[in-house]
C-alpha cells in the first residue's frame, strides 16, 4: 500500500493542474496527501483492526475533511446519505491495495474488494474497478510478469488494454470514474519501468492524476518491490506519523509473501 500512497502525493499538485509529460520534479513544496491515502489508510487499519469498513472509512474521513473527498462522499461522510449511493467513482479502487496484500487467496481478495467498495460505491462499474485493481496487484505479487497480469485481468474485467499511454495521453481529460481511470492506471504499470517511472507515467496522462498514479504506483510496489528508504522518507515527510504507524503496522503483518510472515 505504500506506492499507493506514493503516487497519490506525488501526483496531488498536478490533479488541478495537469502535465502532459513525464519530465518534472518528484518531491515538491507543493505535494501532500489527498483522499486517496486517508482512505488507503483506513482501509488497511479496518483490516488490521478487525474494524467495520463503512464506519473505519467514516471516521477517518472526518478527521482529514479537507483532503479533497467527493461531494457525494461528504454528503455520506457526514451521514446524510445513510448508505451506498450507487457509485461508480474511482474511489472504491484508490482505496483497495490493502486488500490485495491482506488475502494470499485472490478469489478471497476479490471478495474482500468487493466489500470494501460497497459500503459507498455499489454499482457494478464501482465494484469492477476496485477487483480489477485489487487482481492486478494480487498477481504481481504472485510474480506473474506484466504479460500474464494483463492477459489474467483482462479475462475477468474486460477493459481496453490494448491502448498505448501515447494514445491515451493525447486528448486524455478529467475522469473520475472507474471505467474511466482504472485500466488507464493499470496500463500506465504496464508500460513502467519501475516504481517511480509508474507514477511519472501515470501523472503524464492528464486527468485525475493523483488517483491514476495511486493506483498505478500500488500495482507498481507488488511488483518491482519496496523502493529505497530515501524515496520512503521523502513521501513519509509528507505524512502524519499516525498515517506512517498504521504503515509499518499492515507492512509488517502482510509482506509480499506469506513465507515471510512471521
Amino acid at each position: 500500500m505504500f506506492g499507493a500512497i506514493a503516487g497519490d502525493v506525488i501526483g496531488s499538485r498536478f490533479e488541478k493542474n495537469n502535465i502532459k509529460t513525464k519530465d518534472f520534479q518528484l518531491f515538491h513544496k507543493d505535494c501532500r496527501f489527498t483522499d486517496d491515502t486517508v482512505l488507503t489508510v483506513a482501509v488497511a487499519d479496518a483490516i488490521l483492526g478487525e474494524k467495520d469498513y463503512a464506519e473505519n472509512i467514516r471516521s477517518y474521513a472526518r478527521k482529514y475533511p479537507l483532503a479533497g473527498y467527493g461531494g457525494t462522499f461528504k454528503k455520506w461522510m457526514a451521514g446524510i446519505i445513510k448508505g451506498p449511493y450507487n457509485s461508480w467513482g474511482n474511489g472504491s479502487a484508490m482505496r483497495v491495495s490493502p486488500v490485495a496484500w491482506a488475502w494470499d487467496n485472490w478469489k478471497k481478495a476479490l471478495e474482500e474488494a468487493k466489500k470494501s467498495a460497497v459500503v459507498t460505491h455499489n454499482h457494478p462499474e464501482g465494484i469492477k474497478g476496485a477487483q480489477a485493481l485489487t487482481m492486478a496487484i494480487a498477481m504481481a505479487r504472485q510474480g506473474r510478469t506484466k504479460a500474464q497480469i494483463k492477459k489474467i485481468v483482462n479475462m475477468y474485467f474486460p477493459y481496453d488494454f490494448e491502448r498505448s499511454i501515447d494514445s491515451i495521453r493525447h486528448g486524455y481529460s478529467f475522469d473520475v470514474s472507474c471505467q474511466g481511470s482504472v485500466p488507464e492506471a493499470i496500463i500506465a504499470f504496464l508500460e513502467s519501468e519501475d516504481l517511480e517511472d509508474a507514477i511519472r507515467t501515470a501523472i503524464s496522462i492528464g486527468g485525475d492524476s493523483d488517483t491514476i498514479a495511486s493506483m498505478s504506483a500500488a500495482i507498481a510496489e507488488a511488483h518491482y518491490g519496496k523502493p529505497s528508504q530515501d524515496f520512503r522518507e521523502k513521501v513519509y515527510a509528507y505524512l502524519p506519523q499516525s498515517f506512517i504507524d498504521t504503515l509499518e503496522a499492515f507492512e509488517k503483518a502482510y509482506p509480499k509473501t506469506k513465507q515471510d510472515r512471521s
